[in-house]
């Protein structure tokens, strides 16, 4: 029996830190319900007391997305306490070492494609099976992609490969989601300041040779561009944004 709704039900994945953590906020303010998953049970504990406030509903889930059983229960378990799903953010993702391709293991490239694809289609797989049957059908899934979904950086074959993929999963998704009411956009981000990123600050290994720090964005401007593409009616889709720091190296990066 499904529960009555009060607000929008919300999956983010690597909700932890950084983005995602920002993503959680932005999107409990908006008046969304929030599940919040992510590999590390203490930091996702921790980011759920920074960001909760008198008001606002939140779940902490701890979840593997690389392992299909866990992912299923992370899904299953938003079902149970809330009744439905309204929006997946597929935000989580790991970069490999920046080595040269000859020289990274396949477990470095295995592990960054088991969290950064692989993941993201198992957390779609689910969301599409709670959206088709729900009522009111439908929902709305926003990958995270990357401005790396376009042009690489030096010496990131594994997430460059990842990010292209998404971008291919985010039309297909677009595209199979047409019947049912859901609808997949992507924001691709450039330099949000965290902890993943925190070198491109002080020094990123450019397509010269050159090392060069570059500007960085509050994560709070990605988080704001997700709420609008998540506030839509389903009838309207953002099916690429870019928000990236103005004068960074991408735009002619290469």
């Amino acid at each position: 029996m499904e529960m009555p709704q009060t607000s929008k039900i919300a999956i983010v994945t690597g909700a932890g830190s950084g983005v995602g953590k920002a993503i959680a906020k932005a999107l409990l303010h908006a008046g969304f319900t929030v599940v919040m998953a992510g590999r590390r049970q203490e930091a996702l504990e921790s980011a759920l007391l920074d960001i909760v406030t008198p008001g606002v509903t939140a779940l902490a889930v701890p979840t593997d997305i690389t392992d299909a059983a866990s992912v299923a229960a992370l899904f299953a378990r938003t079902k149970a306490e809330f009744g439905r799903l309204d929006l997946l953010v597929n935000n989580a993702g790991i970069g490999a070492p920046a080595i040269p391709l000859e020289d990274l293991s396949f477990d470095q490239w295995k592990n960054v494609v088991d969290t950064n694809l692989t993941g993201a289609f198992l957390c779609t797989q689910e969301a599409f099976r709670i959206m088709k049957a729900q009522d009111p059908r439908g929902g709305r899934i926003i990958n995270n992609g990357s401005v790396s979904a376009y042009a690489p950086r030096p010496l990131s074959a594994p997430y460059t490969a990842t990010k292209h993929a998404i971008l291919g999963l985010t039309k297909s998704t677009s595209l199979d989601g047409r019947p049912y009411d859901i609808a997949c956009g992507q924001i691709d981000i450039g330099n949000a300041a965290t902890e993943m990123t925190a070198r491109i600050s002080t020094g990123a290994l450019q397509a010269n040779g050159s090392v060069e720090a570059e500007p960085t964005i509050d994560p709070k401007n990605v988080a704001d561009a997700v709420v609008y593409m998540a506030s839509l009616p389903l009838t309207a889709n953002v099916l690429n944004m870019t928000v990236m720091a103005t004068k960074m190296p991408f735009v002619g990066r290469g």
